[in-house]
């Protein structure tokens, strides 16, 4: 009998048993298809040794006129600029004290300084920064005391607590995204309040990391307010934190959604990395200027600042859900409209809030929770108009969207969609798979990505045993196929500024993908575990069993580092749809020379009886990578008992 070739179908299948796919692929982890056949995802390294306080969910590349490369990177707590692969917090200031306002109090024997303040309007886990403070009279310093803390806890209106701390700044003392500060106790000689000049400048308001779906009883975190109390989704705080952000040449506007919108002059402020100020108090920002948004935006064609569910011009301070507004031309101080300028605003009337708008080359696509719209640049004196373009579809957050050219693709609640001039669901191998091991109270992390080199767009979401996001499916638009697998990133960068593309991830850190063949989250550098697994294959009809004697592997190991990279092949037989693989593993394929080669094993000698097989790749070593071709093996025909 003549070999068997072991060609599959490109792309995962989910949505069949195993056996009624037979010829496809059934089950992969960090395993991508290019012209057809599978390949291990390349590795990732971080960025810099530095992390970031905070998950973040929000990155943004730009270029300074003097050739500078900056990443905003938008966390729940702070909000940065990377630079060189250190940190800057420009996170900006809320309110600031007058000198006195603030007075401490210590305890003997514990760390727990209690702050006093009036109408402090600070939550839980804000940062605050305290000068002109006194020592206390023993441990407590005026060191100690004098440099940024984040808030403990809230004890009431006028009143909260932090844990004093050695001196260190915020970005020392936070590692692998969590601020960990070395706490020192008061002594019986700490009886002072700190002096009279003391001031308290507070950052914006901190976001939450967690959904909160719905008001009332039991929605927020644990230990936010008193015991059984409700909680407003309006209140500082009391949502899930994501960034949105743009740039306005080298400068940057940023917005905190359903909070404040910010500004930050490179020209000025990038010297000593100085704090985005809200746009509404540069110099020049005239009265009717938005100072509350879920969504920023800087439209490329015509250079207008667009807010998107933002507060109206004779309404300042009260968000509207569903209003557009945008700036005059050029210019992001101007927002009161008028007939000498190109100033204005939209209201969509269909949906509650908008939840997301994606900018195409030619129009920007605006998402309420139950309608899609079409907003374009028409020029004086409407400026902007809009258009319905879909009513009942779905979107799973504000990060789920992503433009690649002309179109637009998204995922649902329970579907993915792609607009390409008119909306279609997007046919799915795995939205079965997807959607049953899905956390939907935690659907707003959803976040997306373009990886443009390979051709795909990966959703990062979390699964549905998690509060965070651990598991990915992507979409290969050039090969039409959908596989899938675990990895933790909140944000995502295309190739761009950098080479490869940038992510986020829990730990606190950025990395550089597609970069080496390991994961370089530890050090030294550890194994990216990489599988895939066909569905069963059967000889002829499938009612006679059959014999494989022979395994002829094809596969290159080309890029990889390892002296004698290898993989796992494995032949798994089956008499019955229903039964237990009967397994035997052949030997691992190696590579012996330096130079990468295409066939290296001439045949594995294996021996197995069933009445269907299915194949399977794996590896687990470091420094390797591999893409597979097309296997043959020698099967024959052994009667039907």
């Amino acid at each position: 009998m003549p070999l068997t070739k072991l060609q599959f179908r490109p792309g995962v299948n989910r949505e069949t048993t195993s056996y009624s796919n037979e010829g496809g692929w059934f089950d992969c982890d960090k395993v991508r298809f290019r012209f057809g056949t599978p390949e291990k995802i390349g590795g990732w390294q971080k960025l810099s040794a530095s992390s970031f306080l905070g998950t973040c969910r929000a990155l943004q590349p730009f270029v300074g006129l003097d050739g500078s490369n900056y990443i905003g990177v938008g966390t729940h707590l702070k909000y940065y600029i990377e630079e060189g692969g250190g940190y800057n917090d420009i996170t900006p200031i809320r309110a600031t004290t007058s000198a006195g306002d603030v007075t401490f109090a210590a305890t003997n024997g514990s760390s727990t300084v209690v702050v006093a303040d009036a109408s402090h309007g600070a939550i839980q886990n804000d940062f605050v920064t305290f000068s002109g403070a006194a020592s206390l009279g023993g441990t407590i310093t005026a060191n100690v005391l004098n440099q940024e803390y984040q808030i403990a806890d809230i004890i009431n209106g006028n009143s909260y607590s932090i844990v004093a701390r050695a001196v260190a700044s915020v970005t020392e003392i936070t590692i692998n995204g969590q601020y960990t500060p070395t706490a020192i106790a008061a002594n019986g000689s700490d009886s002072g309040s700190g002096g009279g000049s003391i001031v308290g400048t507070y950052q914006v308001n901190t976001g939450l990391d967690t959904a909160v779906l719905g008001n009332g009883w039991g929605a927020g975190t644990w230990a936010r307010g008193t015991w059984g109390s409700g909680t407003d989704l309006s209140a500082p705080g009391d949502s899930l934190r994501i960034w949105s952000h743009d740039n306005f040449g080298e400068d940057l506007i940023f917005n905190a959604r359903n909070g404040g919108i910010f500004y930050w002059d490179k020209s000025t402020n990038a010297t000593n990395m100085l704090r985005g100020v809200a746009i509404s108090d540069l110099s020049g920002a005239d009265a009717t200027t938005p100072t509350i948004a879920k969504q920023v935006m800087i439209s490329d064609r015509d250079r207008h600042v667009i807010v998107f569910g933002c507060d109206p011009q004779d309404d300042i301070g009260t968000q509207d859900p569903l209003l557009i507004r945008f700036s005059d031309q050029e210019n992001p101080l101007v927002w009161s409209a008028q007939a000498t300028n190109t100033a204005g605003d939209l209201r969509i009337g269909s949906g509650s809030e908008i939840i997301a708008a994606v900018e195409t080359r030619q129009q920007i696509l605006v998402f309420t929770d139950r309608s899609l719209h079409a907003m374009q640049f028409l020029g004086p004196p409407f400026t902007f108009g809009i258009n319905l373009i879909s009513e009942n579809i779905t979107i799973a957050s504000p990060l789920s969207a992503i433009a690649v050219d002309d179109s637009v693709y998204w995922m649902g609640k329970e579907e993915f969609y792609v607009y390409t001039g008119q909306v279609q669901k997007l046919p799915c191998s795995v939205r079965s798979y997807v959607f049953s091991d899905f956390n939907t109270q935690e659907s707003t992390k959803v976040t997306c990505g373009v990886n443009s080199s390979f051709s795909e767009i990966w959703w990062f979401y979390p699964s549905a045993s998690s509060t965070a996001i651990d598991k990915y499916v992507i979409f290969n638009y050039q090969e039409n196929a959908w596989y899938y697998g675990n990895l933790p990133r909140t944000a995502w960068l295309d190739r761009g500024i950098s080479q490869n593309p940038i992510a986020a991830s829990t730990d606190g850190h950025l990395y550089t993908q597609e970069l080496g063949q390991d994961d370089g989250s530890v050090s030294p550098n550890v194994a990216v575990d990489a599988f895939i697994e066909s569905s069963p294959t059967a000889i002829g009809a499938g009612d006679d069993f059959v014999f494989i004697r022979r395994l002829i592997p094809d596969i290159t190991f080309q890029g990889s580092t390892a002296d004698s990279p290898s993989v796992n092949m494995t032949i798994e037989t089956k008499n019955f749809p229903g039964a237990n693989y009967t397994t035997t593993s052949a030997s691992p394929v190696t590579r012996t020379a330096t130079v990468p080669v295409e066939q290296f094993t001439e045949q594995v000698h294996i021996r197995l009886r069933g009445r269907s097989f299915a194949f399977k790749i794996s590896s687990d070593g470091t420094g390797v990578d591999w893409r597979l071709g097309t296997p043959r093996i020698d099967a024959r025909g052994d009667g039907r008992r």
